[in-house]
């Protein structure tokens, strides 16, 4: 990779965000994430999805038959189907997506309603939102204060209330549908533990590591025509570095069916 890559901001959180999603405590805060996404996710079905994410990929628990994991750079991408961009601006068409998850990056982006607004804009009309965030109620939001835990990830992100994304979101006309946490455990544990997580999932406490917000837009009495994505080849490598080719593609694409 090279040196100019490695000096943007984003890419270094997503390097480090790797790094943290593989390690015993953040798969553990997967597998806790991954239950709380799973029974809601059951009854969504859709064509194509994106995640937007630091690393653990969680979108493929749903029922979508196109996903695609965004990077922000070609070196990054792990998979044929990785969206090579800057996180907020997306060559994608508005509401080309069925669904959208984004998964820690609010807390460690520059501009994070701008990246809000992106992905409300390519998410289709009944397409679902799902935004996953560290919960600043938590115990872990006061001991990320401690100086030996600053060199951690989330010691070093920016966290935000699921109040706080609500209103965001309601500025871009989409409505929260629902708030679980989840996440818990005792704060001298590196681990979530099994008992006290089926008890806090249970009744929803605000003191979970991790909260989901579930997010669609405001019904419209009239619902606009919206434009249909289809790739003739995956979306990775040259093809995605930058977005004025896929744009160009995406453009074509659309009036070829116009």
């Amino acid at each position: 990779m090279s040196n100019s890559l490695e000096r943007q901001p984003v890419v270094r959180q997503v390097q480090k965000g790797r790094e943290f999603w593989s390690s015993a405590r953040g798969c553990a805060l997967q597998k806790a994430e991954r239950a709380c996404l799973g029974p809601v996710s059951d009854r969504w079905f859709g064509h194509h999805g994106l995640e937007l994410g630091l690393g653990a990929q969680l979108a493929n628990i749903c029922s979508v038959q196109h996903l695609m994991y965004w990077v922000p750079c070609a070196e990054l991408a792990e998979t044929a189907e990785s969206l090579v961009c800057h996180p907020d601006t997306l060559p994608l068409p508005d509401g080309c997506l069925d669904l959208v998850l984004i998964h820690h990056l609010l807390e460690v982006t520059a501009e994070p309603h701008r990246v809000l607004q992106e992905a409300t804009r390519v998410l289709a009309d009944d397409g679902n939102l799902i935004i996953f965030g560290w919960s600043p109620l938590s115990p872990l939001a006061l001991a990320k204060r401690l100086p030996k835990r600053r060199s951690e990830l989330s010691s070093q992100e920016r966290w935000r209330a699921p109040k706080q994304l609500a209103e965001w979101l309601a500025f871009v006309d989409f409505d929260v549908q629902r708030v679980d946490y989840c996440g818990f455990r005792l704060p001298s544990r590196r681990e979530s533990n099994s008992s006290l997580e089926a008890f806090g999932r249970r009744h929803n406490l605000p003191f979970g590591e991790c909260y989901m917000i579930h997010a669609r837009r405001r019904s419209l009495l009239i619902l606009p025509n919206r434009n249909k994505l289809v790739f003739g080849k995956p979306l990775v490598g040259r093809a995605l570095n930058g977005s004025a080719g896929l744009s160009k593609q995406l453009e074509q694409t659309t009036n070829d069916r116009n």
